[in-house]
């Protein structure tokens, strides 16, 4: 599948869809000096080639934010202990918008927990924060990440267009998905 990047908005935090873990997860929140955990987690699903270049990328983006990220980056883990999720509750101006708004930002699973039932108690939980200090969220994925994108669809979110490669993503995962999206 051609790999093309996207843009989505929820333009409300009202509704947000309630999930429970299932059992043997909880979700807590960072804690400053757990950088590795993250850089871990989104190693495993790709978003780096290696853990110390997700670390030098945790320190260029969050490194003077570690206060906020103990109240907005989530952690999936094992009863025992064990991380192997997070997502984080964050913020920014969607391209073409003046105003802040909240932001889903790099979610992951690591692969033996996926198809578990985990990714949407994680998406919930990181949109109730988002709800605590914004009105409306963004988030960005790509095409190939079709099965989150479906997810996020169900979760309020909607397309943002502003090109013909938007439209080209959208029309192409209206196919993918066999729904109707645009």
């Amino acid at each position: 599948m051609k790999r093309i990047p996207l843009k989505m908005k929820r333009n409300h935090l009202h509704n947000i869809p309630e999930f429970s873990l299932p059992e043997g997860f909880n979700m807590r929140f960072f804690k400053n000096g757990e950088e590795h955990l993250w850089a871990r987690v989104e190693t495993a699903v790709d978003e780096f080639s290696t853990e110390a270049a997700a670390l030098e990328h945790f320190d260029r983006e969050f490194g003077q934010f570690r206060d906020e990220m103990e109240k907005r980056c989530i952690f999936l883990e094992t009863i025992g202990g064990d991380v192997i999720g997070t997502t984080t509750a964050w913020y920014g101006k969607l391209e073409g918008e003046d105003k802040v708004s909240g932001r889903i930002h790099w979610v992951g699973i690591i692969p033996e927990y996926q198809g578990k039932k985990l990714s949407k108690p994680l998406l919930a939980k990181a949109m109730q924060v988002l709800e605590e200090y914004h009105d409306s969220a963004y988030l960005t994925s790509q095409t190939t990440s079709y099965q989150a994108v479906n997810m996020y669809l169900n979760f309020g979110f909607e397309p943002y267009v502003t090109n013909e490669t938007d439209i080209e993503a959208w029309t192409l995962l209206e196919e993918v998905l066999n729904r109707k999206i645009l």
